[in-house]
């Protein structure tokens, strides 16, 4: 007996722990995709890379390699891969400092790259079972005279923008109806081959302070085949990029509070909740923030990608580097202002916790 209450709760310690492990590890092979393709095209652009590591602080594993140390580090958010002279100057002709700068900039944004094509990937491994695919074309409706008809929704309508933002497939169906202001959505639809504006009317329903538009219409769908397997891979996997620049421009118009935003614990949490209900449903979720975490790392932004990036434009079209210290000290407080509101989000979604 008492060995079985032994099980019994080792049972049930598993049962709680078994989705975060998954979680993490999700976590960590997005890093590594990202890093990966940093480390692939800084040994195809003939850069030296003294350490590829995932995950950050204390080194659990490392090999050393003929040229790279690799290694694997306690925390699993985060991962680096460190390029000789990427920071400094170095007299090696292998530095990435002493490199084009087409060469550098191909570096740096390879690992967005690199998520944003596994993101494909899983999109595609998502769409595969499937014989049919959901369009963005009204087939029917709940009943007879609901709102959206009375407004002049019709049969064979085909949502093609809503408030503003064209519509490619479900996905951004979905989120166009979420969070609206209202119960009128201004919409264009490509009705008989012309593109045609409505004003149309739903009723809503809130929940968790999100307003939805309660759909009142059915979507029609269409068969499998080659070409709407590619079409439809390609246009969900463009709407989840979009998923970002929309957040982004909802966050600033106040359309999103500071609440709707959840950092690497949120995540996590959020990855282990759809884990426990079907491992099958993480293939869309991890591809949405794969993408996702291409896209802001693609951004503009001091510290980022991105940031480095804008900089190497600048450098090639006045033809001439930018002081490295002038850089860095950008770089610099743009990575304490980056690290200082993750803190910020990471301490909300743990307090969001209880």
């Amino acid at each position: 007996m008492i060995l079985l209450s032994v099980f019994s709760k080792i049972g049930d310690v598993w049962s709680t722990v078994w989705p975060y492990l998954v979680a993490i590890l999700a976590f960590l092979f997005m890093i590594f995709i990202h890093e990966f393709g940093h480390f692939i095209a800084a040994k195809l652009m003939g850069v030296r890379v003294n350490e590829f590591a995932i995950g950050f602080g204390p080194t659990l594993f490392k090999k050393q390699g003929k040229e790279t140390l690799y290694s694997v580090r306690l925390l699993p958010f985060g991962g680096f891969c460190a390029m000789e002279g990427e920071d400094e100057e170095s007299g090696d002709s292998k530095a990435f400092c002493n490199k084009a700068a087409w060469r550098r900039l191909i570096i740096i944004v390879a690992g967005a790259f690199m998520n944003l094509v596994f993101g494909l990937i899983l999109v595609m491994c998502t769409l595969a079972p499937a014989d049919r695919y959901i369009t963005t074309t009204v087939h029917s409706f709940h009943e007879e005279n609901v709102m959206s008809q009375q407004s002049g929704l019709a049969v064979g309508d085909k949502i093609v923008e809503i408030n503003g933002r064209n519509i490619y497939s479900v996905n951004d169906l979905r989120y166009c109806l979420s969070n609206v202001k209202g119960n009128t959505l201004e919409m264009t639809v490509e009705r008989n081959g012309k593109d045609v504006p409505l004003d149309v009317r739903f009723n809503t329903k809130t929940e968790s302070g999100i307003n939805y538009v309660d759909v009142d219409f059915y979507l029609d769908t269409e068969d499998k085949t080659f070409g709407s397997f590619l079409r439809q891979s390609f246009t969900r996997t463009v709407s989840y990029a979009r998923v970002i620049w929309f957040s982004l421009v909802d966050l600033i118009t106040g359309k999103f509070g500071i609440s709707a935003i959840s950092g690497p614990v949120g995540v996590t949490d959020a990855i282990a909740t759809v884990a426990k209900t079907s491992l099958m449903d993480l293939l869309p979720m991890i591809a949405l923030i794969t993408i996702n975490l291409g896209i802001f790392n693609l951004l503009p932004v001091p510290a980022l990608d991105g940031g480095r990036a804008f900089f190497l434009l600048i450098e090639m079209i006045i033809r001439r580097p930018i002081p490295k210290k002038a850089e860095g000290m950008v770089h610099g407080i743009g990575l304490i202002l980056l690290l200082l509101f993750m803190a910020f989000i990471t301490v909300k979604d743990i307090f969001g916790f209880f």
